[in-house]
């Protein structure tokens, strides 16, 4: 059968692995040999890359990874510090980092590349380029014995199947666990109701990726899956004879879809779904309560991983406001960040809302989670927001057992538990 129509793997669902180093060390010519295409250009000219350069791949048998080939880290003046913030963004998101040195040169650069990577608990390979201009073993005594080294020539070609080689031993372990979406949720045989309002944000003729994830997922879990739009929801129910095992919905229909589901049918949201699939459910359970503290004037942010153009009633900019100013009963201050902009300095936020991440990845988003808890700002998600504002929180989180428990030991430890 063709393949000519099929979506390849979603970047958020690869392995992410990032080259780092000082400039024109040769970490784009790297690039190129390992993916053997002209993904980077290369020049003598020092700083040659500016951003970040994506490359997604199929590395066998780790299967689809993506590779991010970083600038230099030892830039200088204005651009230079640009080009090094959006160099060090990508520690937060790569699952397997490659320092790339010139010929084993190690210094501080190189040193602090390696901590700031062993600080994430990030695998490391070190690769030694233009050995072949230097016949001697280019291998450092001095690195951890965890940080697998590898002599190589971009240019010869050389050393390429021993770092491929490593990076299939450093790839983390649980990655490729057979996490799913919802299917384990779903027992085979049986049916999930997914609720699919048509989304203005998604293009004509297309499903917004999570809910294409959702009735994948299914398909693999040997489970079935019926779609219906909020207004089919009722006679669809009807329709069956016995009840579906779960109902999921966007959650900007929670409320109608909270009354036409009975309460014997587990419900949850897509969002609420990403969130533990793409980061850390309990945790954003715990920063949903956040919500109890804010005031008037307080600022919140609402970050979203994709950079859709905004619509009329769009979810960050103007649902989640107004449903979180309703249940404050107070005037916030929102302020609102896409793609890979995320602030430095979270202190000045009560609260931040993150999206489901459905285009981001697990690593980056747990770091986010991560930063968020060290600068003891609540961080939450849109689907719990929205539950948690309409009153249906713990519903939604039913079919989340672990979640729910947290939850309840949360209310009770701040005196609001029923």
């Amino acid at each position: 059968m063709s393949t000519a129509g099929m979506q390849p793997t979603p970047k958020s669902l690869r392995l992410h692995i990032g080259l780092f180093g000082r400039r024109n060390v040769g970490k784009s010519s790297l690039l190129n040999a390992v993916t053997r295409q002209q993904v980077s250009i290369v020049s003598a000219v020092k700083g040659t890359t500016t951003d970040p350069v994506e490359k997604p791949m199929e590395l066998l048998p780790l299967g689809p990874v993506l590779f991010v080939d970083t600038a230099g880290v030892d830039d200088e003046g204005a651009l230079g510090e640009l080009r090094l913030a959006r160099t060090q963004a990508v520690l937060d998101r790569v699952d397997l980092g490659v320092i790339v040195t010139e010929r084993g040169a190690w210094g501080e650069f190189e040193a602090r590349l390696l901590e700031q990577l062993r600080e994430r608990k990030v695998p490391v390979v070190a690769v030694h380029n233009k050995a072949d201009l230097d016949p001697q073993d280019l291998a450092r005594p001095d690195l951890p014995a965890e940080v697998r080294q590898v002599a190589a020539s971009a240019l010869a070609g050389t050393g390429l199947a021993e770092l491929r080689e490593a990076l299939l031993a450093l790839a983390p372990a649980d990655f490729f666990d057979n996490r799913r979406l919802l299917a384990d949720l779903v027992p085979p045989g049986e049916l999930a109701l997914l609720v699919v309002p048509i989304d203005k944000e998604a293009p004509k003729g297309r499903l917004i990726l999570p809910q294409v994830m959702a009735i994948r997922d299914l398909l693999d879990g040997e489970s079935m899956a019926m779609v219906v739009q909020e207004r089919e929801l009722a006679p669809a129910l009807a329709r069956l004879n016995r009840p579906p095992a779960l109902v999921v919905t966007d959650s900007q229909a929670f409320l109608k879809v909270s009354a036409d589901v009975p309460r014997s049918v587990p419900m949850t949201s897509f969002s609420i779904l990403m969130s533990r699939f793409q980061g850390d459910l309990t945790e954003q359970v715990r920063g949903t309560l956040g919500i109890e503290a804010l005031k008037g004037g307080d600022r919140v942010l609402v970050a979203e991983t994709c950079s859709h153009h905004p619509v009329g009633e769009d979810i960050g900019r103007v649902k989640i406001p107004r449903w979180l100013t309703q249940y404050v009963g107070a005037k916030l201050e929102f302020e609102h960040v896409q793609g890979r902009d995320f602030p430095a300095e979270l202190g000045p936020y009560r609260l931040v809302v993150h999206c489901g991440n459905c285009t981001g990845n697990r690593r980056e988003m747990l770091s986010r989670i991560h930063r968020c808890r060290m600068a003891g700002v609540p961080i939450t998600n849109y689907g719990l927001t929205i539950a948690y504002s309409l009153g249906i929180f713990e519903r939604a989180l039913g079919p989340f057992p672990a979640a729910r428990e947290v939850y309840g030991q949360a209310r009770a430890g701040s005196g609001k538990a029923d």
